[in-house]
């Protein structure tokens, strides 16, 4: 999955194959390993990562500057496809520090064995809830929600309250209102699926997405058709012409919406159901074998820190997870604080995965 991998995946980056951000020009990176008998260790410092990754050009170059390093940031694809070639060259790295992994697949790289422990200068900062590896194999560095985004513009036209709560969603007013993307497929169509497990527990779920099915709950591929495309709300969806007026989508869309909107408006044309949403929180780690292992522990410290921590919301549209980082005014006038998502463990995730989404599958898609 693509955390989150998020909006910022689709909105602000192409998906680039290798990129890298030097704060030197490269003159630096190259003198020091003109071969010389006593070359120093090497000044580059590589981030593998989910396609979504972005960081402002001045904060990276900062961090540059003070360590030494440079970076150099290979983008792999979805969070899920990246974990998947870190896994098969396990030991033999293609970096030295993983970003992207998230609850959803976490076990299966602690499983894996895929990261060397280290806790990270500024780990006290960050808040406890998020800290899910007392081994400090990952080092928490963002958190996300997954939620319905309901359309206003069709719910003040209707008369109709937007739901709130993944009960909502069941009852006749909101018959053939809501599209959602596939758990097998998507990473925020999964998110919707975990939460509804977290809600009604093993048995309860599957009751759920039968009365939800049979309440019309369109199911597409992924979530850009499903926002973009299908989504009466965003801005793509109205060109398209979309026509489902509640997505699932993330509780970071609203602010998106006003951030590109031509022309900005004054209030976010969409709302966040606040009781249908689960949590995602993203991990970055020192991968084991890393050839650069100094290096890769100051690029995990500089992901705590402060700095970027408030440079993040605005780039990757996730919310930091440190104490004192100040969120954009944007996330603060446009988005919404999820005060109770839904969780489920990592472990429970790892165990059962599977077969809930075939389980899925064979309820609603099938």
């Amino acid at each position: 999955m693509s955390t989150t991998k998020k909006i910022a995946g689709a909105a602000l980056a192409a998906a680039l194959g290798v990129t890298t951000l030097s704060a030197c020009g490269g003159g630096d990176a190259k003198d020091s390993s003109a071969g010389a008998t006593d070359a120093p260790k090497s000044k580059t410092v590589t981030l593998v990562s989910h396609d979504s990754f972005n960081v402002t050009d001045t904060v990276l170059k900062e961090f540059e500057q003070q360590s030494g390093y440079t970076v150099k940031v290979l983008k792999s694809g979805d969070a899920g496809s990246a974990l998947n070639q870190e896994i098969l060259t396990k030991g033999s790295p293609r970096g030295d520090v993983f970003f992207g992994v998230d609850n959803t697949l976490l076990s299966r790289a602690l499983d894996n064995g895929v990261f060397t422990p280290y806790e990270a200068k500024g780990l006290d900062t960050v808040k406890p809830e998020f800290v899910l590896d007392k081994q400090h194999r990952v080092t928490p560095v963002d958190s996300g929600d997954i939620c319905v985004n309901y359309d206003k513009a069709y719910f003040a036209d209707k008369k109709i309250a937007p739901p709130q709560t993944l009960d909502d969603l069941v009852k006749p007013e909101y018959k053939n209102l809501l599209v959602t993307e596939n758990a097998a497929t998507s990473s925020p169509g999964l998110g919707f699926l975990l939460a509804s497990v977290g809600k009604y527990g093993e048995e309860g779920w599957k009751d759920y997405w039968s009365k939800l099915k049979a309440n019309g709950v369109e199911v597409v591929d992924g979530w850009e058709q499903a926002y973009n495309e299908r989504f009466s709300g965003s801005a793509g969806g109205k060109k398209a012409k979309g026509d489902r007026p509640l997505v699932v989508s993330y509780a970071s869309s609203p602010p998106v919406e006003v951030l590109y909107g031509e022309p900005q408006p004054a209030e976010a044309p969409t709302g966040v159901a606040t009781g249908t949403c689960f949590r995602q929180i993203e991990f970055a780690g020192l991968l084991k074998g890393a050839k650069n292992e100094e290096g890769g522990k100051a690029l995990v410290d500089f992901l705590v820190s402060k700095k970027f921590q408030e440079d993040m919301p605005l780039q990757m549209f996730v919310n930091p997870v440190v104490k004192d980082a100040k969120l954009p005014d944007l996330f603060t006038k446009h988005g919404v604080v999820v005060e109770k998502p839904e969780n489920v463990t990592p472990e429970a995730i790892a165990k059962n995965r599977e077969q809930w989404v075939k389980t899925w599958s064979s309820l609603v898609v099938k």
